[in-house]
């Protein structure tokens, strides 16, 4: 792609995992990068346009997937999106199946998460500043519904709902890990929508997943542990439906209308507004404008 000067905004942002680091059908293409205030994100942002709709893409492990699970500067690469205007992202990630059911090949769409990530920062509020957001449903419905639409339109094998399981990696599982997660009940397992999906929330921006089963992690008795070269096999396929997917859903999830994703902060913020750093009222002007006018922070 060729490299040039685009106005930067867009409506959708897409984060693209393992195996997706373009997407297909995107015109005016031009590349943007962002500075921000937790550092630089994964990779210089590729803006665009499917069908219309302003799309700005990050891929998630940066050019030539350089950076490791553990070292993505998630708040960075959500907030340089929340910069651009972006007030919906897809996150598209490679997962390993829990469930017998769900195959690799498949799409799962889940509604919930649970965090095992041990070393990553998992907020922008901190060093002076407190905030509790609302997370007891972590993926915006109406987005999520707008991806199951889009998915069964192209004739996608997918399932709507489910638990995503992030733990720390880079390493896979042991199969005593394996088995225990199974045990919980979980759908897939993954290594970089948590602290992802909290920060989008904390971002006021809709958040939704997408997540492509490559393997049977390594629980599976009939079948080999997981290795990269097994994931990578069954990704090509999984990649180029979830190109589909994005293609078709873009317009439905851009008509999604203002949800309670986009107010998560109201109300949020425990600090009082005359002890909050004018630094840090500073850093975080990007998120606490519409939460915290002028008027009400003080200082």
């Amino acid at each position: 792609m060729a490299r040039r000067k685009v106005k930067a905004r867009a409506d959708v942002g897409i984060i693209g995992g393992s195996g997706l680091y373009d997407i297909e059908g995107l015109r005016d293409v031009g590349h943007v990068t962002v500075r921000t205030p937790f550092g630089a994100p994964s990779d210089a942002i590729v803006l665009g346009e499917l069908d219309g709709i302003p799309i700005a893409f990050l891929s998630r492990h940066g050019g030539g997937h350089r950076i490791g699970p553990g070292e993505i500067n998630y708040r960075a690469n959500i907030y340089a999106l929340k910069s651009l205007g972006v007030r919906r992202v897809i996150s598209v990630s490679a997962v390993g199946s829990m469930k017998e059911s769900i195959k690799p090949g498949d799409i799962v769409l889940p509604d919930q998460f649970i965090d095992l990530t041990k070393h990553r920062v998992s907020t922008f509020f901190e060093g002076g500043i407190v905030a509790h957001v609302g997370f007891a449903e972590p993926v915006c419905g109406n987005m999520s519904a707008s991806l199951f639409e889009g998915a069964q339109s192209i004739g996608a094998s997918v399932h709507r709902g489910g638990v995503y399981l992030c733990i720390e990696g880079p390493q896979f599982s042991t199969k005593g890990e394996s088995r225990l997660y199974r045990q919980w009940g979980v759908s897939v397992i993954g290594m970089t929508n948590m602290p992802e999906a909290k920060l989008a929330r904390e971002a006021e921006l809709c958040y939704a997943t997408v997540a492509l089963a490559t393997d049977y992690d390594c629980w599976h008795e009939s079948e080999g542990p997981v290795t990269v070269e097994v994931i990578l096999t069954t990704l090509r396929k999984n990649v180029a439906l979830a190109k589909q997917l994005l293609r078709v859903s873009a317009g439905a999830v851009v008509a999604v209308k203002t949800c309670g994703c986009q107010q998560a902060l109201q109300d949020a913020v425990v600090t009082a507004p005359d002890r909050i750093p004018a630094r840090l009222r500073r850093k975080l002007r990007l998120l606490l404008d519409r939460a915290m006018p002028p008027t009400t922070r003080g200082g």
